[in-house]
């Protein structure tokens, strides 16, 4: 047998293995699940392409109606999966977008996003930037897509992710407030769950974590070969060297953490510091529960 089929080049445990001969294996499998109405919540689903040439696509949520000609909030959501594993079509993600969905009576549009290593970071930003702006050329009720033209409420737009995901959405926010490449709405707010954020400084807890911190230092480059610093304002929101929090494109933001999530300190700290300076509302919520991060 060919030994570049067995010699692993890079390794994190549990998530993903590459190869010598570059294949991928990927070690939290994406089982998937079609799209259906869920039988407790009423929720309906179904699946698009957004963008066949590059193979973006995402699953859409519809709450059951209670009143059929009032628009719902819409929500653009992101999921996680450290940038390289996962989509919006497992189980997971059915069973929390359904939850998600019902609940507050959003409808829901969870974006399929290329991954790396085959597709480096940006192409993660590159895709769900290119996803939003679809999702936004509903606006005026004359886009291709009829859930969105017929119950999507442009004047409540919010973005939302966990981790990797919530890592998107606060980029996407970054990029919206820049007039050159700014959207047709403007956005009501953002929700990061358990975010992504890093640099290589040690913060908080951090140091107690020798482990979870060394694995953290690895991931970034492996995802950015071509900017493979962890003060990559993109990863490190807080950077002297990227944009000011000032300019996300939204009007409220909120920030969740777990206590037992080795990210914790950074979502606290992109919560203090980041907006120390701003007036409009912000909000932290702070778990108890661990997180068990993929």
């Amino acid at each position: 047998m060919d030994s570049g089929k067995l010699e692993v080049v890079t390794e994190f445990q549990g998530i993903i293995k590459v190869y010598k001969d570059g294949h991928v294996e990927r070690l939290i499998e994406a089982e998937f699940v079609p799209p259906s109405t869920h039988p407790e919540t009423g929720v309906s689903s179904k699946d698009i392409i957004i963008i066949p040439e590059s193979n973006i696509s995402a699953r859409l949520f519809l709450p059951k109606p209670t009143h059929p000609n009032k628009k719902l909030p819409l929500l653009v959501y992101f999921h996680g999966g450290a940038f390289c594993v996962s989509s919006p079509f497992t189980p997971k993600y059915r069973n929390y977008l359904n939850t998600l969905v019902a609940e507050p009576n959003v409808i829901a549009v969870s974006v399929n996003y290329r991954k790396a290593p085959e597709h480096p970071i940006p192409t993660a930003y590159e895709d769900s930037w290119a996803a939003l702006q679809w999702v936004v050329s509903h606006f005026n009720s004359q886009g291709p897509e009829a859930w969105l033209d017929d119950h999507a409420d442009f004047e409540r737009v919010f973005l939302g992710g966990e981790s990797a995901g919530a890592n998107i959405a606060h980029n996407l926010a970054i990029v919206a407030g820049d007039p050159e490449f700014g959207l047709n709405v403007q956005l009501l707010g953002i929700a990061l769950v358990h975010p992504y954020f890093w640099v290589s400084e040690p913060i908080g807890s951090e140091a107690l974590n020798p482990d979870g911190k060394a694995v953290l230092d690895r991931l970034w480059p492996f995802l950015c070969p071509a900017n493979p610093d962890n003060n990559d304002p993109r990863v490190n929101p807080v950077s002297t060297d990227g944009p000011s929090l000032v300019g996300l494109e939204c009007r409220r933001v909120l920030v969740c953490v777990a206590e037992k999530d080795v990210l914790r300190d950074r979502g606290w700290h992109y919560y203090k510091q980041g907006f120390k300076l701003q007036s409009w509302p912000r909000f932290l919520l702070r778990s108890r529960l661990s997180r068990l991060r993929t």
